[in-house]
């Protein structure tokens, strides 16, 4: 059985799906986008700062499931310029500790919904 997630913390959906699908002990987080959710207004012209409401995003959802950052087991990146991988990973590692960091892949894209600079997916585990 699944359990639909959602939470005016983070920006509702712009298109067919959740913010978020629970089933079993598993928690399924769709991708985030620097969207404030207070406003609706897009983050842009600084990728720290969109990286930064994008992990905002991601902590209140994963919050309203009554998790945190240490249950994330896997992380899903995609960017439109990897040149900003490094500027993108300094934002990152400040949710993560080194030693219990999820598994993650970080990969370049053509576009993302918006054409925001970055995106962000997540599985955690209870």
């Amino acid at each position: 059985m699944k359990k639909i997630i959602n939470t005016t913390k983070a920006p509702a959906p712009i298109g067919p799906y959740n913010q978020a699908v629970l089933t079993g002990n598993t928690l399924y987080i769709s991708g985030q986008i620097p969207i404030n959710p207070e406003t609706g207004d897009l983050i842009e012209g600084d990728i720290k700062k969109e990286t930064k409401q994008s992990m905002e995003n991601l902590k209140a959802i994963l919050t309203e499931a009554g998790m945190t950052f240490e249950n994330v087991v896997k992380a899903s990146i995609f960017v439109s310029d990897m040149h900003q991988f490094a500027q993108i990973n300094e934002v990152y590692a400040m949710y993560f500790d080194a030693n219990t960091a999820p598994a993650r892949e970080t990969v370049e894209v053509a576009n993302l919904p918006k054409f925001v600079n970055v995106e962000i997916s997540m599985i955690a585990v209870k």
